[in-house]
């Protein structure tokens, strides 16, 4: 069974920072990009973030590049989503995602066409 268990959500003052995690489990790591997707009440789905796991290449929305940055630990099977200078506008429900193979934009910018499994949300409150 594939599961991408999402953690690390919260609240969280403007300008403040929260570290999110998803472990990963029942596939081969190496073998997917894993990213974030999130949602807004009353919004699409946006993707986020994502990075490939066989060679670290990594994808970021314009609306967070120079304040969030992926990670992954492979011995964990897990990846990392640092979140810092965080504004009102990042308020969402936080998603994890695998992708096979590696990060497409296609795949972010399209709001998740493409992805094979998806995680349960993790909630991601900025107030300002």
């Amino acid at each position: 069974e594939v599961q991408l268990q999402a953690s690390g959500g919260g609240l969280v003052q403007s300008g403040g920072s929260l570290g999110l995690s998803c472990v990963v489990s029942g596939i081969t790591f190496d073998d997917y990009g894993i990213g974030w997707f999130r949602q807004a009440p009353g919004k699409e789905r946006e993707g986020v973030s994502c990075i490939t796991n066989s060679d670290g290449t990594t994808y970021y929305a314009d609306s967070v590049k120079g304040r969030f940055a992926i990670s992954n630990d492979k011995a964990k099977n897990t990846v990392y989503l640092q979140m810092n200078s965080l504004e009102p506008e990042d308020t969402a429900v936080y998603y994890c995602a695998a992708e096979t193979a590696y990060c497409a934009a296609y795949t972010y910018r399209s709001g998740g066409n493409g992805i094979n499994y998806w995680g349960q949300g993790t909630q991601v409150t900025v107030s300002s």
